[in-house]
């Protein structure tokens, strides 16, 4: 049996609504566990309970029920271990103004009770892009530069766990680089990641395994390219050399007119072969100038699990 970073048993969550008001069950009896050294992705809609997890796993948030267990140890028989063990990039911009980021980090380190020779704040500055910044006020930071000190915050007491929550949201394309070569790094040493993004295409290039959860309910746990593969959907685009005036029929085969002129043609490979949809495409008299094709990918299993769409 592989090690778990994190086993998660029976997990509720019941927030009391105010006067008057019904109870809002946020999580639903998760049952989930992340093996060690993953990086392992977190996806649902708005809503589902993604952040209650996370607050609940870093302590911030207290369990209706449930078993949580962090790097072998029970959250509720050793919670300073548990918390010790786990790093939290949250997605709000949550920084003092008036701390350096050195000051910042110096400040974290010694909440964790990190002792000052262990202290590794001026390497974390390094790693994050902010050593030209480390004397400067957190208020005069740009959002990118802000971010990037959450990333360092999260790394002072030299988590095995690190949960990043929406990272690269709203941020510029080369943070959004730096921010993964440096996720890539921490993972190849050896620890785990826990990431949440609405970016489906990063959590299908960055996750080894995704858990989907909706309505605080997990409603997918697998490996990225097992998901992909749930979906036996794939789709043709066809550019037709003139106006098309008849669309292609067959059995498996929808077919719909874009606004450019092309068609689009989706279909099952199981079923149907790309033979098959291209002699439909002759069939109804349209000759191919460009034709392309595509498989379904993480936004299709997100939308056809969540029914989001």
């Amino acid at each position: 049996m592989r090690d778990d970073a994190i086993r998660i048993e029976s997990l509720r969550k019941t927030y009391i609504g105010a006067k008057g008001q019904p109870e809002k069950q946020a999580l639903k009896g998760i049952d989930l566990t992340i093996p060690r050294g993953s990086v392992f992705g977190l996806l649902g809609p708005n809503g589902a309970g993604k952040s209650t997890m996370i607050n609940i796993m870093a302590g911030l948030v207290r369990k209706t029920s449930g078993r949580v267990t962090i790097w072998g140890f029970d959250q509720d028989t050793n919670p300073r271990q548990s918390r010790a063990a786990i790093g939290v990039m949250p997605q709000e911009l949550n920084l003092d103004p008036f701390f350096t980021p050195r000051g910042a980090l110096e400040v974290q380190a010694g909440l964790y009770g990190v002792p000052k020779q262990q202290r590794r704040s001026d390497e974390i500055l390094e790693m994050v892009g902010l050593t030209d910044k480390a004397h400067a006020y957190a208020r005069t930071l740009s959002g990118g530069m802000r971010r990037r000190l959450l990333l360092g915050k999260a790394l002072v007491h030299h988590p095995h766990i690190l949960v990043l929550d929406e990272p690269t949201a709203g941020v510029d394309i080369g943070l959004r680089q730096m921010l993964w070569e440096n996720i890539r790094k921490l993972n190849q040493q050896g620890m785990t990641i826990i990431l949440t993004t609405h970016y489906l295409e990063e959590a299908e290039e960055m996750c080894d395994e995704i858990a989907i959860i909706d309505q605080g309910e997990v409603v997918a746990r697998d490996s990225t390219a097992n998901l992909l593969g749930r979906l036996d959907a794939k789709s043709m685009v066809v550019h037709p050399a003139s106006p098309v005036e008849t669309l292609p029929q067959g059995a498996g085969i929808t077919a719909d007119l874009r606004d450019d002129g092309a068609v689009l043609l989706r279909y099952h490979g199981n079923t149907t072969s790309a033979e098959e949809v291209l002699a439909a495409v002759h069939a109804a008299g349209i000759s191919i100038r460009d034709v392309k094709t595509a498989e379904a990918d993480l936004e299709d299993v997100f939308l056809a699990l969540t029914k989001s769409g």
